[in-house]
């Protein structure tokens, strides 16, 4: 699976689906290793959600410098029945620039 960033041309991501990259309640759960173009920086918005836990907004970085704020979120404190959500980049699967290529 590649998810490309449509302003900047850049592949944000790529890595097999499943594991590696996950869809999971309409957002795409990223592993770091994955993760392949721009950077990732921690926003100034927590949130939480009721059954997946507390997370912290993301802003996205491309290579040529425009910041894109709130484009991902990383849940901290997740719910023990999804380990598999903690740490990992998530980004919406329908945000308008974004392209997910399975």
């Amino acid at each position: 699976m590649k998810i490309v960033h449509r302003r900047s041309g850049t592949v944000l991501a790529e890595g097999p689906a499943g594991w590696g990259v996950t869809r999971f309640d309409g957002g795409i759960y990223i592993r770091r290793r994955h993760l392949v173009g721009g950077a990732f920086s921690l926003g100034i918005v927590p949130g939480l959600c009721v059954y997946k836990g507390l997370y912290l907004s993301l802003d996205y970085t491309p290579p040529d410098g425009l910041v894109e704020r709130g484009l991902g979120w990383m849940y901290v404190v997740p719910n023990p029945l999804l380990p598999f959500i903690r740490y990992r980049v998530a980004v919406p699967s329908d945000h308008p620039e974004l392209d997910c290529i399975a």
